[in-house]
C-alpha cells in the first residue's frame, strides 16, 4: 500500500529562531537575577528565552528582553517529577497527581514538557509507566544541559523511543535547565517560526516545527518526490537514521543526507541524529510512515 511521510517541518522561507525554555534564576535556585539571566542570553544570541523558576511565576513583562522574545512559565517541581509550564499565564500549584497539572496547563492555554526523565542515581526521575499513563502532555527533554553534571543521565532519547514506539507522538525538546554561569548555551532548540513572536514561537513548537541541537545546524530538512529525507548540514560529519526502539537503519558520512522510504517498510517513524565535531548533536523530530 502507498506510504507518506507525515513530518512537522515546512519549506517555507521561515526563520530559525535559537531558544531556551529552562532557566533559573534568583527567584528559585538560580544564582543570577532574572534581568541579569536575560541579559546573559541575549549575549549569547538567543532569539527567546523562557524563564522558569522552581513554582515560581516570574513574569516577563517587568524585565527588558534586549531583543530577545520572553515566553512565560515556570517549573512545576513539588510532591513528583518536574514538568515545565510553557506559555503561562498564572502559577499552577504543585499537585502530586501530575495529570491534573498537565490538564491545568492546557486549559491555561499552555504546554507541557517532561524534565530530564533519566536523572537521579537511579536514572529514573521520571518513570516510563507515568510516561507512558500521562496524557497530554507535548514532549518530553531528550537532552538536559545540567544532566551533564549531576547523577544519571543528560539524555533521554530511549526513553522517547519507547513512547513513539508505541505509537505516542511527542516531541523531543532540549535545554539548558540553566541555574550557574557556565550551565548556559549548552543545549538549545532551534524552532521554524513565521515570524519573531511568542505566538508564532509557541505554535510552532506545539506543531513540532524544530530540532534540538548542542552545537550541529541543520541547514535544510525537507522531502523529495514524496519518499526521501533530506538533511543538509555542513557541520555534521555523519547521520544516522532511528527507528522503533532505537534501531539505527542507516549510517552516513556525508554533509547531507538522502534516506528514501521504500513502499511497504514496516517502521512507523524515521528520525534523524546528527553527529559533529567532538560530542556536538542534533535531533530532528520523527517523520511518521503513514498508509496514503
Amino acid at each position: 500500500m502507498p506510504q507518506v511521510l507525515n513530518h512537522p517541518y515546512t519549506e517555507n522561507d521561515f526563520l530559525w529562531l535559537r531558544g531556551n525554555l529552562h532557566t533559573h534564576t534568583t527567584n528559585s535556585d538560580g544564582v543570577c537575577s532574572p534581568q541579569d539571566t536575560v541579559d546573559a542570553y541575549a549575549a549569547l544570541g538567543h532569539d527567546f528565552l523562557m524563564l522558569s523558576d522552581h513554582d515560581c511565576f516570574t513574569d516577563p513583562s517587568e524585565l527588558d528582553p534586549k531583543g530577545m522574545v520572553l515566553i512565560p512559565g515556570n517549573e512545576i517541581t513539588g510532591y513528583g517529577p518536574h514538568i515545565l509550564h510553557v506559555n503561562a499565564h498564572r502559577r499552577i500549584m504543585p499537585d502530586p497527581d501530575r495529570q491534573a497539572i498537565i490538564e491545568a496547563i492546557e486549559t491555561d492555554g499552555g504546554f507541557c514538557i517532561v524534565n530530564h526523565p533519566s536523572w537521579t542515581e537511579e536514572f529514573n526521575h521520571c518513570d516510563q509507566s507515568l510516561l507512558e499513563a500521562w496524557q497530554g502532555y507535548l514532549g518530553i527533554e531528550i537532552c538536559n544541559g545540567v544532566g551533564l553534571r549531576v547523577e544519571g543521565n543528560h539524555l533521554a532519547t530511549d526513553r522517547w523511543d519507547r513512547l513513539l514506539s508505541q505509537g505516542r507522538r511527542v516531541w523531543g525538546f532540549a535545554n539548558d535547565d540553566s541555574h550557574q554561569e557556565y550551565d548556559r548555551g549548552r543545549v538549545w532548540i532551534m524552532v521554524q517560526a513565521e515570524k519573531r513572536n511568542p505566538g508564532y514561537i509557541v505554535r510552532a513548537m506545539r506543531q513540532g516545527r524544530f530540532y534540538a541541537s548542542t552545537g550541529v545546524t541543520i541547514d535544510a530538512i525537507r522531502i523529495e518526490d514524496g519518499h526521501t529525507i533530506v538533511i543538509e548540514s555542513a557541520n555534521t560529519q555523519a547521520y544516522r537514521v532511528i527507528a522503533e526502539h532505537g534501531r539505527c537503519v542507516a549510517e552516513v558520512e556525508e554533509p547531507v543526507l538522502r534516506y528514501r522510504v521504500g513502499s511497504g517498510m514496516a517502521q512507523q517513524y524515521l528520525r534523524i541524529e546528527c553527529f559533529g565535531q567532538g560530542a556536538r548533536m542534533a535531533w530532528t523530530q520523527p517523520f511518521f510512515i503513514e498508509e496514503a
